[in-house]
Protein backbone atom coordinates (compact mmCIF):
# COMPACT_ATOMS: atom_id res chain seq x y z
CA UNK A 1 0.00 0.00 0.00
CA UNK A 2 2.86 2.38 0.83
CA UNK A 3 4.46 1.74 -2.53
CA UNK A 4 1.14 2.17 -4.34
CA UNK A 5 0.65 5.58 -2.70
CA UNK A 6 4.26 6.59 -3.32
CA UNK A 7 4.14 5.65 -6.99
CA UNK A 8 0.63 7.00 -7.68
CA UNK A 9 0.02 9.51 -4.88
CA UNK A 10 -0.70 12.51 -7.08
CA UNK A 11 -3.28 10.66 -9.17
CA UNK A 12 -4.86 8.95 -6.15
CA UNK A 13 -5.13 12.21 -4.19
CA UNK A 14 -6.87 14.09 -6.97
CA UNK A 15 -8.93 11.07 -7.96
CA UNK A 16 -10.27 10.70 -4.41
CA UNK A 17 -11.10 14.36 -3.92
CA UNK A 18 -12.72 14.36 -7.39
CA UNK A 19 -15.02 11.52 -6.31
CA UNK A 20 -15.76 13.26 -3.01
CA UNK A 21 -16.65 16.50 -4.80
CA UNK A 22 -18.79 14.67 -7.38
CA UNK A 23 -20.70 12.84 -4.64
CA UNK A 24 -21.16 16.11 -2.77
CA UNK A 25 -22.42 17.77 -5.95
CA UNK A 26 -24.87 14.91 -6.49
CA UNK A 27 -26.44 15.22 -3.04
CA UNK A 28 -26.53 19.01 -2.90
CA UNK A 29 -27.83 19.24 -6.46
CA UNK A 30 -30.54 16.71 -5.65
CA UNK A 31 -31.59 18.70 -2.58
CA UNK A 32 -31.67 21.95 -4.56
CA UNK A 33 -33.63 20.34 -7.39
CA UNK A 34 -36.26 19.03 -4.99
CA UNK A 35 -36.49 22.42 -3.25
CA UNK A 36 -37.29 23.93 -6.65
CA UNK A 37 -39.79 21.16 -7.36
CA UNK A 38 -41.64 21.89 -4.11
CA UNK A 39 -41.60 25.62 -4.81
CA UNK A 40 -43.25 24.91 -8.18
CA UNK A 41 -45.72 22.52 -6.49
CA UNK A 42 -44.23 19.53 -8.29
CA UNK A 43 -43.34 16.11 -6.79
CA UNK A 44 -39.87 15.40 -5.44
CA UNK A 45 -37.68 12.86 -7.26
CA UNK A 46 -35.35 10.15 -5.98
CA UNK A 47 -31.57 10.45 -5.98
CA UNK A 48 -31.35 7.84 -8.73
CA UNK A 49 -33.75 9.82 -10.91
CA UNK A 50 -31.72 12.99 -10.33
CA UNK A 51 -28.42 11.29 -11.22
CA UNK A 52 -29.89 10.20 -14.59
CA UNK A 53 -31.51 13.58 -15.25
CA UNK A 54 -30.42 16.20 -17.77
CA UNK A 55 -30.04 18.71 -14.92
CA UNK A 56 -27.23 16.71 -13.30
CA UNK A 57 -25.64 15.74 -16.62
CA UNK A 58 -25.37 19.32 -17.89
CA UNK A 59 -23.87 20.58 -14.61
CA UNK A 60 -21.17 17.90 -14.71
CA UNK A 61 -20.44 18.11 -18.45
CA UNK A 62 -20.11 21.89 -18.58
CA UNK A 63 -17.42 21.77 -15.90
CA UNK A 64 -15.55 18.89 -17.52
CA UNK A 65 -15.43 20.48 -20.95
CA UNK A 66 -14.03 23.75 -19.58
CA UNK A 67 -11.32 21.93 -17.62
CA UNK A 68 -10.19 19.88 -20.60
CA UNK A 69 -10.27 22.97 -22.83
CA UNK A 70 -8.00 24.73 -20.33
CA UNK A 71 -5.40 21.95 -20.41
CA UNK A 72 -5.72 21.43 -24.17
CA UNK A 73 -4.93 25.09 -24.87
CA UNK A 74 -2.21 25.25 -22.21
CA UNK A 75 -0.41 22.17 -23.56
CA UNK A 76 -0.60 23.46 -27.14
CA UNK A 77 0.28 27.09 -26.30
CA UNK A 78 3.37 26.13 -24.31
CA UNK A 79 4.85 24.50 -27.43
CA UNK A 80 5.04 27.87 -29.17
CA UNK A 81 4.67 30.61 -26.54
CA UNK A 82 7.04 31.48 -23.72
CA UNK A 83 6.85 33.65 -20.58
CA UNK A 84 10.03 35.10 -19.15
CA UNK A 85 10.51 34.08 -15.53
CA UNK A 86 7.80 31.39 -15.40
CA UNK A 87 8.49 27.69 -14.63
CA UNK A 88 5.35 26.97 -16.67
CA UNK A 89 7.24 28.11 -19.79
CA UNK A 90 10.10 26.64 -21.76
CA UNK A 91 13.28 28.67 -22.02
CA UNK A 92 12.83 31.67 -24.28
CA UNK A 93 15.00 30.26 -27.09
CA UNK A 94 13.33 26.82 -27.11
CA UNK A 95 9.90 27.66 -28.58
CA UNK A 96 8.62 25.13 -31.10
CA UNK A 97 8.51 21.36 -31.40
CA UNK A 98 12.27 20.94 -30.72
CA UNK A 99 14.77 18.66 -32.46
CA UNK A 100 14.38 14.90 -32.87
CA UNK A 101 17.49 14.44 -30.77
CA UNK A 102 16.11 16.41 -27.84
CA UNK A 103 12.73 14.69 -28.14
CA UNK A 104 14.37 11.22 -28.40
CA UNK A 105 12.44 10.14 -31.48
CA UNK A 106 13.39 7.98 -34.45
CA UNK A 107 17.03 6.96 -34.37
CA UNK A 108 17.51 9.08 -31.22
CA UNK A 109 15.14 6.89 -29.15
CA UNK A 110 16.74 4.89 -26.36
CA UNK A 111 15.95 1.52 -24.83
CA UNK A 112 13.34 2.94 -22.46
CA UNK A 113 11.50 4.99 -25.10
CA UNK A 114 7.91 4.04 -26.02
CA UNK A 115 7.87 1.84 -29.14
CA UNK A 116 6.06 4.37 -31.34
CA UNK A 117 8.67 7.02 -30.47
CA UNK A 118 11.31 4.98 -32.30
CA UNK A 119 9.26 4.73 -35.49
CA UNK A 120 8.79 7.14 -38.36
CA UNK A 121 5.74 8.17 -40.34
CA UNK A 122 2.10 8.18 -39.27
CA UNK A 123 2.56 6.42 -35.92
CA UNK A 124 5.23 8.83 -34.73
CA UNK A 125 3.19 11.81 -35.94
CA UNK A 126 0.17 10.61 -33.96
CA UNK A 127 2.09 9.60 -30.83
CA UNK A 128 4.03 12.86 -30.70
CA UNK A 129 0.69 14.72 -30.56
CA UNK A 130 -1.30 12.13 -28.63
CA UNK A 131 -1.72 14.20 -25.45
CA UNK A 132 -3.34 17.12 -27.28
CA UNK A 133 -5.40 14.74 -29.44
CA UNK A 134 -6.85 12.88 -26.45
CA UNK A 135 -7.45 16.07 -24.47
CA UNK A 136 -9.19 17.52 -27.52
CA UNK A 137 -11.33 14.40 -27.92
CA UNK A 138 -12.42 14.47 -24.27
CA UNK A 139 -13.17 18.19 -24.54
CA UNK A 140 -15.23 17.64 -27.70
CA UNK A 141 -17.23 14.79 -26.17
CA UNK A 142 -17.82 16.75 -22.95
CA UNK A 143 -18.94 19.79 -24.93
CA UNK A 144 -21.32 17.62 -26.97
CA UNK A 145 -22.70 16.01 -23.81
CA UNK A 146 -23.21 19.46 -22.28
CA UNK A 147 -25.08 20.68 -25.34
CA UNK A 148 -27.36 17.62 -25.50
CA UNK A 149 -28.12 17.52 -21.78
CA UNK A 150 -28.42 21.30 -21.62
CA UNK A 151 -30.96 21.31 -24.43
CA UNK A 152 -33.02 18.63 -22.67
CA UNK A 153 -32.98 20.59 -19.39
CA UNK A 154 -33.79 23.85 -21.20
CA UNK A 155 -36.71 22.29 -23.07
CA UNK A 156 -38.12 20.83 -19.85
CA UNK A 157 -38.21 24.35 -18.45
CA UNK A 158 -39.72 25.68 -21.68
CA UNK A 159 -42.54 23.13 -21.52
CA UNK A 160 -43.34 23.88 -17.88
CA UNK A 161 -43.72 27.53 -18.93
CA UNK A 162 -45.93 26.49 -21.88
CA UNK A 163 -43.33 27.63 -24.41
CA UNK A 164 -42.07 25.83 -27.50
CA UNK A 165 -38.98 23.59 -27.19
CA UNK A 166 -35.89 24.44 -29.26
CA UNK A 167 -33.78 22.33 -31.59
CA UNK A 168 -30.21 21.32 -30.76
CA UNK A 169 -28.83 23.94 -33.15
CA UNK A 170 -31.20 26.52 -31.71
CA UNK A 171 -29.98 25.75 -28.19
CA UNK A 172 -26.29 25.79 -29.16
CA UNK A 173 -26.80 29.21 -30.74
CA UNK A 174 -28.71 30.56 -27.72
CA UNK A 175 -27.51 32.98 -25.04
CA UNK A 176 -28.50 30.36 -22.41
CA UNK A 177 -25.91 27.90 -23.74
CA UNK A 178 -23.10 30.41 -24.22
CA UNK A 179 -23.71 32.12 -20.89
CA UNK A 180 -23.25 28.78 -19.10
CA UNK A 181 -20.22 27.94 -21.26
CA UNK A 182 -18.35 31.24 -21.13
CA UNK A 183 -18.67 31.70 -17.38
CA UNK A 184 -16.71 28.46 -17.01
CA UNK A 185 -14.17 29.27 -19.72
CA UNK A 186 -13.26 32.69 -18.35
CA UNK A 187 -12.52 31.29 -14.88
CA UNK A 188 -10.27 28.56 -16.32
CA UNK A 189 -8.33 31.02 -18.49
CA UNK A 190 -7.89 33.39 -15.54
CA UNK A 191 -6.55 30.54 -13.39
CA UNK A 192 -3.94 29.58 -16.01
CA UNK A 193 -2.87 33.18 -16.58
CA UNK A 194 -2.56 33.70 -12.81
CA UNK A 195 -0.45 30.55 -12.42
CA UNK A 196 1.90 31.62 -15.22
CA UNK A 197 2.44 35.12 -13.82
CA UNK A 198 2.39 34.45 -10.07
CA UNK A 199 4.96 31.65 -10.43
CA UNK A 200 7.43 34.27 -11.71
CA UNK A 201 7.54 36.03 -8.34
CA UNK A 202 6.20 33.52 -5.79
CA UNK A 203 7.54 30.12 -4.71
CA UNK A 204 6.42 26.82 -3.22
CA UNK A 205 9.37 24.87 -1.90
CA UNK A 206 9.54 21.35 -3.28
CA UNK A 207 6.90 21.74 -6.00
CA UNK A 208 7.80 21.14 -9.66
CA UNK A 209 5.24 23.84 -10.48
CA UNK A 210 7.52 26.37 -8.76
CA UNK A 211 11.09 27.50 -9.30
CA UNK A 212 13.61 26.77 -6.54
CA UNK A 213 13.09 29.29 -3.74
CA UNK A 214 16.40 31.03 -4.41
CA UNK A 215 16.05 31.28 -8.20
CA UNK A 216 15.95 34.81 -9.62
CA UNK A 217 12.60 36.10 -10.86
CA UNK A 218 13.81 36.19 -14.47
CA UNK A 219 14.85 32.50 -14.49
CA UNK A 220 12.67 30.78 -17.10
CA UNK A 221 11.78 27.11 -17.53
CA UNK A 222 13.42 26.16 -14.21
CA UNK A 223 11.58 23.76 -11.91
CA UNK A 224 12.12 23.20 -8.19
Amino acid sequence: MKRLWRDNGLFLFFGLIFLAALIGQAFTGWALFNDNQLADQLPEISLGSYLTSSEFAVDVAENWQSEYLQFLLFIWATVWLTQKGSPESKKLDEAGTESDEKQKVGEHADDGSPRWASLRGFRLAVYSRSLVLVMGLIFGLSWLAQSIAGRAAYNEEQLTQLQDPVSWLGYVASSEFWNRTLQNWQSEFLAVASMVVLSIFLRQRGSPESKPVGSPHEATGVEG
